[in-house]
């Protein structure tokens, strides 16, 4: 027997993925207690309880952990102590040492190599001006902790944009001559079962450098699609036994025809929203399930959909005002999600709008109208 409503699950970070898992876990009867260090945080909106609190504090950590049968984490952030608590018998998904290696992205780039995963060329570096020689203009500078939706990576593309480099520790990447790309969403179970959602495309803002329109399925040949699948299920096994969850993991599709893993998200991933509507179990739901102990859903894709991010506007930052929510949802086949931050900033991800066309051609019609339709600016 199974009673869903004496199953606590407590999830580290109250953003946007914490409020969609949050929603897929009360959906199935779940209590849901969040971390998070903004009151009224978006997931805390609909979790049953909030602990309002950093992701560091290891009092707050200690008692969101005493009172869940099960933690699980929507950032890529993990205070160590958590380590100590996974020795202990507590259950935490996916393990904290798969986060610690994770979020610093040059162990990351180690991780890929010494497993043999098709990853772009990178060198860690002492003095960028001196070694950047090694690889030519342009290349890739790539900060080794706490980059995230666009931050912490800069192109370097000629020897006037030395002077602008990211400061602190930072490795250099090879710069990739890019087709597409490319991103596929794997659930791996307790059980170590496997499942992979349809590869997609990712589309990424040229000025913020962050995701902005997803596609799905990928417009690539099944040969590409087979291989995206083999390097994503061959990094999930690599991780070990404590990687059971959702990963999102994002590659580049060379001009030349490579196919490269770009990084491993350990969570539901922006790239796998439009699951929500478009597959028969969500990421989040899937994420959910996994974590619980229950079955893997199925990942069959029931329509083709495209994914719109809503970002803020440039120029505005303040209490958050939405322009265009009616005109939207005059177009067929559109679901608008909004995830409750207050403050809106230029570039931050405040919702994202999902269409779903037996043609997908048209689905991208009508997210690029959408688009232009829809904005988030400031009250002020």
């Amino acid at each position: 027997m199974f009673n869903p409503q004496s199953t606590k699950i407590g999830i580290i970070g109250g953003g946007q993925l914490g409020k969609m898992m949050t929603q897929a876990a009360k959906k199935m009867g779940f209590y849901v207690t969040v971390l998070d260090p903004t009151t009224n945080c978006p997931a805390g909106q609909v979790a049953d309880f909030q602990i309002v609190g950093d992701f560091f504090n290891q009092r707050k950590l200690r008692e969101l952990v005493s009172q869940s049968d099960v933690i699980t984490f929507d950032i890529e952030r993990a205070d160590k102590s958590l380590i100590d608590l996974v020795k202990k018998g507590y259950l935490i998904y996916p393990s904290p040492q798969i986060l610690e290696l994770i979020q610093n992205k040059l162990e990351q780039k180690e991780f890929l190599i010494e497993n043999n995963i098709p990853t772009p060329a990178y060198k860690k570096v002492e003095n960028i001006g001196s070694e950047i020689k090694e690889f030519g203009f342009p290349v890739v500078q790539k900060r080794s902790r706490g980059g995230y939706d666009g931050r912490g990576v800069f192109i370097i593309r000629s020897k006037k944009d030395i002077e602008k480099i990211i400061k602190g520790e930072s490795f250099l990447e090879e710069y990739i001559d890019i087709e597409k790309e490319l991103a596929i969403n794997i659930a791996r179970n307790r059980k170590e079962e496997i499942k992979c959602y349809p590869v997609v495309e990712t589309i990424f803002n040229p000025k913020a450098n962050i995701c902005d329109v997803v596609i799905a399925p990928a417009r690539v040949s099944d040969k590409i699609k087979e291989k995206v699948e083999e390097f994503g299920i061959k990094t999930i096994k690599a991780l070990g036994e404590g990687a059971v969850g959702i990963f999102g993991i994002e590659m580049f599709l060379a001009k030349d025809g490579r196919v490269l893993v770009n990084e491993i998200a350990p969570r539901p991933h922006n790239s796998g929203h439009y699951t929500i509507e478009a597959c028969i179990t969500s990421q989040f739901e899937q994420h959910i399930r996994v974590i619980a102990g229950l079955p893997l859903g199925s990942v069959e894709l029931l329509s083709p959909a495209v994914m719109v991010n809503i970002l803020g506007e440039e120029g505005y930052e303040g209490e958050a005002v939405l322009k265009g929510v009616k005109d939207i949802l005059q177009i067929p086949g559109l679901s608008f999600h909004f995830y409750g931050k207050i403050i809106t900033k230029p570039f931050r991800k405040m919702g994202h709008i999902t269409i779903i066309d037996k043609n997908l051609e048209k689905a991208i019609e009508k997210a690029k109208k959408a688009k232009k339709l829809i904005k988030v600016i400031s009250k002020n």
